[in-house]
């Protein structure tokens, strides 16, 4: 009997894939017999590797559309297809959103939501003609569900990311495409200085954790799951349930009586609820 989450002969793209989180997932789809291809701007210090086997490095900036679509013709050339996006690519350093730059703004929306944009553009053609579709899989984060002081730029475009997700969930599966997002709870460079973290909070916080929810939903097994949100790592695995409407009215067309309704309305709410349904306040 075929092991349905055996990867051989699928190839598979992880932006950023040669350092943290994205590492361990362009390591861990190598594991699974995926032809691995990783991008980045600089080349890593030593070979993405696993099992004997070497993901294959495309230098690019994944903000440059021209630099993306090489990529994919990369990985096109040399096994004909692509199976596999992995939107991992992002990040940003803490800044106060009052005296942050307009141009710093520009960079981090652009790497955290248009890149993956960018490059599921890119994978749109090659995977709608391929008779099993094809796998995206964008890396969100907790950022963009919950209040994160000096990340609005960040949570904004990690927020977008949710909402990327499930829109092209739905335009693409008319062509076998699925879409969904993982928001990540692990422990990397980028997370180390958000606060003290004990030896077990890294253990359970390492990314490796991370990496079985992708091969999943990387699988024959997960064709039929898509434009989802799921958290992973620090010791769970949930699937959240989005934005969902809370109390209710009929439409008022005079303010001064429509404001204690609304006033009532969010006595009735839990507490400034995120995407992951968890009282945030």
């Amino acid at each position: 009997m075929s092991d349905p989450l055996d990867l051989t002969s699928r190839t598979a793209i992880v932006t950023g894939g040669t350092k943290g989180l994205g590492r361990v997932l362009a390591t861990t789809l190598l594991k699974h017999g995926a032809e691995v291809f990783v991008c980045a701007r600089n080349a890593p210090d030593t070979p993405v590797t696993a099992n004997g086997r070497e993901a294959h490095f495309v230098a690019a900036d994944v903000r440059d559309a021209e630099q993306v679509t090489a990529v994919v013709d990369a990985a096109i050339e040399r096994t004909g297809r692509v199976d596999i996006l992995v939107n991992n690519a992002g990040g940003a350093p803490p800044a106060e959103s009052a005296t942050v730059s307009p141009r710093f703004n520009e960079k981090i929306v652009a790497l955290n939501l248009l890149a993956p944009m960018l490059f599921s553009q890119a994978v749109h053609d090659v995977m709608q003609a391929q008779d099993d579709g094809g796998v995206i899989v964008n890396i969100a984060s907790v950022s963009g569900t919950r209040a994160n002081p000096k990340g609005v730029a960040y949570g904004a475009a990690k927020a977008g990311i949710a909402a990327f997700t499930i829109i092209a969930a739905r335009e693409l599966s008319r062509i076998g495409v699925t879409v969904n997002a993982i928001s990540p709870s692990a422990y990397t460079r980028m997370t180390d200085n958000l606060r003290e973290y004990s030896e077990e909070d890294k253990q359970v916080r390492d990314p490796s954790w991370v990496s079985p929810t992708v091969v999943y939903l990387a699988s024959e097994e997960a064709q039929d799951i898509t434009g989802r949100i799921i958290q992973a790592g620090a010791g769970m695995v949930a699937v959240c349930e989005g934005w969902r409407r809370g109390a209710e009215i009929d439409q008022m067309d005079d303010p001064a009586a429509l404001g204690p309704k609304i006033r009532e309305m969010i006595e009735q709410c839990r507490k400034n609820s995120g995407m992951d349904g968890m009282e945030l306040d």
